[in-house]
């Protein structure tokens, strides 16, 4: 793999590390930590960070139910979770999302498939696979979205952009990203909002293929 460029920003690790970055995002995050030693020893150190104001906090008045609720959740049986390690050119984040399957392709066109993993009304998470030297739409944003590339390499209007690298696109960039030479660009894409495709056709099929 070549080196990572495109690092996750400091306050996108710092809201994972709190638990606090929704849902959509903290799995782009989390598979471009699994990928980024620089990105991880930095989440890491805000973890820690977080250890060291909690031994500092005073110590909080709760009420006894409260405290009978809490212990009763801790005696209560505990079913470990699958951890799921990585699988081809998949992290194990992305690979719990599938539950261990193989992802699920839907052809949105000229070549490009998708397999949604995760939406509702507060945004949405999705593999987008693209051919050599093909295109997504020109388009801008509604809000915020993630790409982290997972095979191959796109380029667009900002740079070029490999495995393990993440993009960060917000309302104020319009870009059409086209997917290198070589392997297929198979990329992971959080967005909390719908795009906005400058051309028609997109904009028609958009509702049909929920992006």
């Amino acid at each position: 793999m070549t080196a990572i460029t495109h690092h996750a920003p400091d306050s996108l690790l710092a809201a994972y590390a709190t638990g606090s970055l929704p849902h959509v995002y903290a799995l782009v995050v989390a598979s471009h930590i699994s990928l980024c030693l620089e990105c991880r020893a930095a989440y890491e150190a805000h973890e820690a960070g977080g250890g060291a104001v909690l031994e500092t906090v005073a110590a909080e008045t709760v009420s006894e139910s409260l405290k009978s609720r809490t212990l009763s959740q801790l005696d209560a049986p505990f079913t470990p979770q699958p951890i799921y390690p990585r699988s081809g050119v998949f992290p194990g984040p992305v690979v719990e999302a599938l539950k261990g399957r193989r992802p699920s392709w839907k052809s949105l066109g000229m070549g490009v498939r998708q397999c949604i993993l995760f939406a509702n009304r507060a945004g949405s998470v999705r593999l987008l696979s693209i051919p050599p030297g093909q295109a997504v739409p020109d388009h801008s944003h509604n809000g915020l979205e993630l790409t982290l590339v997972l095979q191959g390499s796109f380029s667009d209007e900002t740079g070029r952009f490999g495995v393990g690298d993440l993009e960060i696109a917000d309302q104020d960039l319009a870009h059409s990203p086209m997917a290198d030479p070589g392997l297929p660009c198979i990329c992971l894409a959080a967005t909390d909002a719908p795009l906005r495709f400058r051309s028609l056709i997109p904009r028609i099929l958009q509702p049909l293929v929920r992006i």
